[in-house]
């Protein structure tokens, strides 16, 4: 098994850096205007690590990734993100991002731009949780909240195991607010989520009743699970006379994304992404999804969800 080691790199390192940026960036299309990073020097490298550094990937001790950050306000930029063609698919990226996060403590999100022109690399970053907040032709700014953990669930086994993991998270009072398009996942999210929390009853899609209350077995808190697709906001809650104090149970609201955040100052926002067509194997029998996992609210100040899975 290859060894991939990510580690903080200052000017010293600039010549490693510069060897990445220059192979990574050569290796894309030819862009008018030409990207900057390819007339980076030694020099101009070593001036953009000073402020504040940057990460060097190393796979079996040869640097295959690298990027510069750049704290703008309470954002950090990534630039000159890079890895080499022969380094790709070893998950030499996501290690980046994940080490971004160990080091950009006391910012609230990362930002990169990327080029319109390149729409395999725009959807590299919105698989890595990004969204875009600008565009300025050619460039596309995409940011991700330091705290969104992103999960892989290629089967609905995975789906479901994920919910039961999270579920080890979860106690009475907690919200989850699940997003995806029909057919994404979310009701096989939420069965590993009661599967996990011990409750009662078969879980299904709620659309029909609006909201279903799922009791313990265990002497743990309810399940339950609202379809707010047809609500006209969640104070409609109120007026459905469950068998339950939302202050007691946990709470999954599917299609809750604009309705469910008054509801309490602290949630989860779950969002589940199906693969595009040419991310998924297309001799394989599966569906593969994403989840983002982003924790809002003083409730989950001192948790990550980055181990789940």
């Amino acid at each position: 098994m290859s060894d991939v080691q990510v580690v903080r790199v200052g000017p010293e390192s600039a010549a490693q850096v510069l060897r990445v940026v220059q192979e990574a960036f050569a290796a894309r299309p030819p862009l008018d205007p030409p990207a900057d990073a390819l007339a980076e020097t030694e020099e101009t490298i070593a001036r953009m690590l000073t402020p504040h550094g940057g990460l060097l990937a190393c796979l079996d001790g040869e640097p295959v990734g690298a990027l510069v950050l750049d704290p703008v306000g309470n954002t950090v930029y990534l630039r000159r993100f890079g890895v080499v063609p022969s380094a790709q698919g070893h998950g030499i990226a996501g290690r980046l991002i994940d080490a971004v996060v160990d080091h950009a403590e006391g910012y609230d999100d990362v930002t990169v731009v990327a080029r319109e022109e390149l729409p395999r690399t725009i959807r590299f970053w919105d698989r890595q949780g990004f969204r875009e907040i600008d565009r300025r032709s050619p460039l596309v700014e995409m940011r991700r909240p330091l705290r969104t953990a992103v999960f892989q669930a290629p089967t609905p086994d995975a789906m479901h195991a994920l919910g039961r993991s999270l579920a080890g998270q979860l106690a009475p009072g907690d919200l989850i607010v699940l997003s995806g398009e029909l057919g994404a996942g979310k009701t096989t999210l939420t069965k590993g989520i009661g599967a996990g929390l011990g409750v009662r009853g078969e879980i299904t899609s709620p659309t029909f009743v609006i909201a279903r209350v799922h009791p313990s077995l265990v002497g743990g808190p309810a399940l339950v699970h609202v379809d707010a697709y047809r609500l006209g906001g969640m104070e409609e809650l109120d007026d459905l006379d469950l068998d339950t104090d939302l202050d007691t149970a946990v709470t999954v609201v599917e299609w809750g994304e604009g309705l469910a955040e008054g509801l309490t100052d602290s949630r989860l926002e779950v969002r589940i992404v199906r693969a595009e067509a040419d991310e998924a194997d297309p001799d394989a029998e599966l569906d593969p999804r994403r989840v983002e996992i982003t924790p809002v609210g003083p409730r989950w100040h001192a948790l990550s969800f980055r181990g789940l899975g």
